[in-house]
């Protein structure tokens, strides 16, 4: 190392990330043995549902130098995404014929982007420390990102089982750097931040999340209309509400989130999307009316193009089907061209749900919102929502 402690090193590490964009970055020890037993416990009651890559790897996601031989310390960043002036996501999710697109998935996929300042930044170390070696990860690999996080001091891990952190919030993204020289790690953030509040367990829809700060991905609505590839449970279609692609109802409510800064990163904010679709601001019949190729050209450079076209129709039909009746719906739904039997099956069961309440329509009047909205702007049982404050 060229007249360099490992300690100025870190400050060095510290104001290059900062300088490429990250929010914050730390630096952790490669223990995690305080959180293997939980997470394999985890895994035991079979909470992660069909996310086989999660269990598929051993000990190598709670022990790194598993994954990369050689690893003594791991860098730990964030990189918030939250874009301020993007349309309303109270407004949106409570308008029970516009899509709820989760925030993170607005604008362009992170994981390219997150890679390539994590090797900007390894590249920078590289010409502090020559024989400098590493790897990069963006939740790409089997890596426990939150408690690496934790440990680095980026935050806590709250009851919604994300990385929270008092002056900062929850809407940011996590990237790691696994590091074959020993850094002096950062203290852990000790402290649990939620104290008796439970907004997050109150609003979830589905009742996803468990004590201990985990969640039974098999209710949670990401994974559903995500990673979950079948036919959704008819039980919980109705708690979707219009929610077609993640969900955010645990960060909208939490307190901390009012601390959130508005992203700085160009690639993260709404504007870049306004040209091809507004989707932070659309219907779900406008979303609906796409072609393959439509789907494929307008979500080029985007997360939401990995789960396809026919999970996407499935999610559109299930929204549909929860959204108050109206004739174009029905309509709509009849006439989709579809060869999936998946598609067709959720197809089916909307046309059911808008026939229904057609017929309750004309006997009852609706005493509840989509989704157990009772007051425009107010969350369905959490006391209030926090968004980030608009930057001046």
């Amino acid at each position: 190392m060229q007249n360099t402690t490992h300690a100025q090193l870190v400050t060095k590490i510290k104001g290059w990330g900062k300088a490429l964009g990250f929010a914050d970055v730390g630096i952790s020890s490669t223990d995690l043995s305080d959180y293997e037993a939980a997470y394999f416990n985890w895994l035991g009651e079979s909470y992660h549902g069909e996310m086989q890559y999660m269990a598929a790897h051993g000990t190598k996601r709670t022990r790194p130098p598993e994954l990369v031989p050689g690893t003594q310390s791991i860098i730990s960043v964030r990189m918030n995404y939250y874009d301020a002036d993007a349309h309303s996501p109270i407004e949106q999710l409570q308008t029970s014929d516009k899509a709820y697109v989760s925030r993170y998935a607005l604008n362009k996929d992170y994981h390219k982007l997150m890679r390539k300042r994590l090797q900007q930044l390894a590249s920078k170390i590289q010409q502090e420390v020559p024989d400098f070696t590493y790897r990069a990860f963006a939740d790409s690999a089997p890596v426990l990102e939150r408690p690496i996080a934790q440990q680095a001091g980026l935050g806590f891990i709250g009851k919604n089982s994300l990385i929270i952190h008092p002056r900062a919030g929850s809407w940011f993204f996590l990237g790691e750097l696994y590091c074959n020289i020993d850094l002096p790690a950062d203290p852990p953030f000790g402290k649990q931040g939620c104290g008796p509040c439970t907004a997050c367990i109150d609003e979830c829809p589905t009742q996803a999340i468990l004590p201990n700060n985990q969640v039974d991905a098999r209710r949670c609505i990401s994974y559903l209309t995500i990673e979950h590839q079948g036919s959704i449970d008819e039980a919980l279609r109705p708690l979707i509400g219009n929610r077609i692609y993640g969900c955010d109802d645990c960060q909208l409510v939490c307190p901390w989130n009012k601390f959130t800064d508005s992203t700085t990163e160009e690639a993260f904010k709404a504007k870049q999307i306004k040209a091809k679709h507004p989707l932070d601001a659309t219907t779900l019949l406008a979303l609906l009316s796409w072609s393959e190729e439509e789907f494929l050209n307008n979500f080029e450079g985007s997360p939401i193009r990995r789960i396809g076209f026919t999970l996407w129709q499935r999610n559109l039909c299930i929204a549909i089907g929860n959204d108050d009746y109206r004739p174009q719906n029905i309509e709509a739904l009849t006439g989709l061209k579809t060869d999936s039997e998946l598609v067709q099956e959720h197809r089916e069961w909307a046309i059911t749900q808008q026939t229904q309440k057609k017929q309750q329509q004309a006997q009852t009047q609706k005493s509840a919102r989509l989704g157990g909205f009772t007051q425009l702007g107010k969350p369905a049982v959490a006391p209030k929502y926090y968004l980030p404050k608009k930057p001046r």
